[in-house]
């Protein structure tokens, strides 16, 4: 499945639009790896999305092979969710 498409049907991000923003501004990484929206994801893979305010890393558990949504617990587990602080201008 493409990483844009799972990521949308996981619900991390609502739009695959906004996916594909995000990939091709390296802010979507697989295995370490900055990653373009077409990168086949499969189970196993490590994902790590960096937000303007916080960095999620997830587990694939499952990559489904059609497009339909399916429980959350079976898709993804959460690593990390770090929240960045926010910067103070003075």
């Amino acid at each position: 499945m493409r990483l844009d498409l799972f990521l949308k049907i996981s619900r991390l991000i609502k739009r695959r639009s906004v996916a594909r923003e995000l990939c091709d501004s390296g802010r979507v990484l697989v295995n370490g790896h900055e990653s373009k929206p077409a990168k086949e994801v499969k189970q196993g893979d490590i994902i790590t999305l960096k937000f303007s305010s916080r960095t999620v890393e997830i587990d694939v558990l499952t990559a489904p092979s059609s497009s339909k949504k399916i429980s959350l617990g079976e898709l993804y587990k959460v690593r990390s969710d770090i929240r960045l602080p926010k910067e103070i201008d003075l």
